[in-house]
């Protein structure tokens, strides 16, 4: 073979390294699909499977005396609560909308929601999930919400 040969085939071999499957808008939203059905069955074996095992959780609000906060939670406590809420406790997390975005190995997905709490209105926000391609598959990675009481519902 001629050197111009083994260059473009080195060249093809290299950049099919880089080639990626494509992650789709709808298999972001997939992800916290996942996550939310989980969460709305107590099911938290379902939640984990769409959750990085070092993810990172968090909450920002204002608190009674008007004092931002920014709490980080453990997912494991959060897995728990889930799995042990009493049968007579229906939370629901209405999501309003996805926003998605996509670079590579690297998705965020924004949702706007309404929490309720045996049917009646509880609280307001958005989460913020990133995900990331991990050898495990898309996996969330960090999840950060915020919640309020105003401003909300007409």
């Amino acid at each position: 073979m001629n050197k111009q040969v083994i260059y473009v085939l080195l060249l093809l071999i290299g950049a099919s390294g880089f080639a990626q499957d494509n992650f789709t808008q709808e298999q972001a939203q997939g992800v916290v699909d996942t996550f939310f059905e989980g969460f709305h069955k107590g099911d938290s074996t379902m939640m984990r499977s769409v959750m990085a095992p070092n993810m990172i959780s968090q909450t920002v609000f204002s608190d009674k005396q008007g004092n931002h906060r920014l709490v980080e939670g453990s997912p494991d406590e959060f897995l728990k609560a889930i799995a042990d809420r009493p049968a007579d406790q229906v939370w629901k997390e209405m999501l309003l909308s996805y926003e998605v975005q996509i670079d590579g190995n690297l998705a965020n997905v924004w949702t706007p929601y309404e929490f309720y709490l045996n049917e009646n209105f509880s609280h307001c926000g958005a989460n913020q999930f990133t995900l990331a391609r991990t050898n495990e598959g898309w996996k969330i990675v960090h999840l950060i919400d915020s919640r309020r009481r105003s401003s909300c519902k007409d």
